[in-house]
């Protein structure tokens, strides 16, 4: 590239994508959900004010537009999402139909959690590296944490499944509190004392 050429095609703002967002009420708190005419695309545990507008504010860059609040074909899959999630907090529902848009996440960390949301049914636990083991990368446990570290759609791809291979919970990015009351939703774990 010369001086004279224009600037490289990457600074071109993103084209404009449908996107849709509602809150929806949970055990653990508010949480904060984000569809596409694809699939449900974000869930955001612990969606106080402070973080909504973050969340949306990110979307909306990475989108290039803000979200539609009238009829469309992403505020029905959030529906959809709302209604299974809130069915999942009341005890009514073990497995997540609504279609996922992967496209917040890619390569290895797609890969595993793809793994994990087909292949770690409610009511059950899979360690980091058994979970590396599955998608072929032996040894690959600790870059397993780090994709459930920043994996876009908690509880549906449920991240809060994946523990240490000593029985330890590990880590989770909202806290050890929410992850302890979803394996004890499932059942996994007793009900906290306190």
């Amino acid at each position: 590239m010369t001086d004279l050429e224009p600037a490289a095609e990457a600074a071109a703002p993103p084209r404009p994508q449908e996107w849709a967002w509602a809150t929806v009420g949970a055990s653990i708190g508010p949480l904060g959900i984000a569809a596409t005419p694809r699939g449900l695309l974000q869930v955001i545990l612990r969606a106080g004010a402070e973080e909504t507008e973050a969340a949306v504010a990110g979307l909306t860059r990475r989108m290039g537009t803000g979200p539609v609040t009238g009829p469309c074909a992403a505020r029905e899959l959030l529906d959809r999402a709302s209604a299974e999630l809130t069915a999942y907090f009341a005890g009514r529902r073990e497995a997540f139909s609504v279609p996922l848009d992967w496209s917040l996440t890619s390569g290895f960390n797609r890969r595993v959690l793809r793994e994990l949301a087909a292949g770690v049914p409610y009511g059950s636990v899979v360690s980091y590296q058994d979970l590396a083991d599955r998608v072929g990368e032996r040894g690959a446990a600790r870059a397993v944490g780090v994709a459930m570290g920043s994996n876009p759609l908690p509880v549906v791809v449920p991240c809060h499944r994946v523990i240490e291979s000593n029985g330890g919970l590990g880590g989770f990015g909202s806290g050890l509190e929410i992850k302890r009351a979803l394996l004890s939703l499932e059942g996994v774990l007793p009900e906290p004392l306190f």
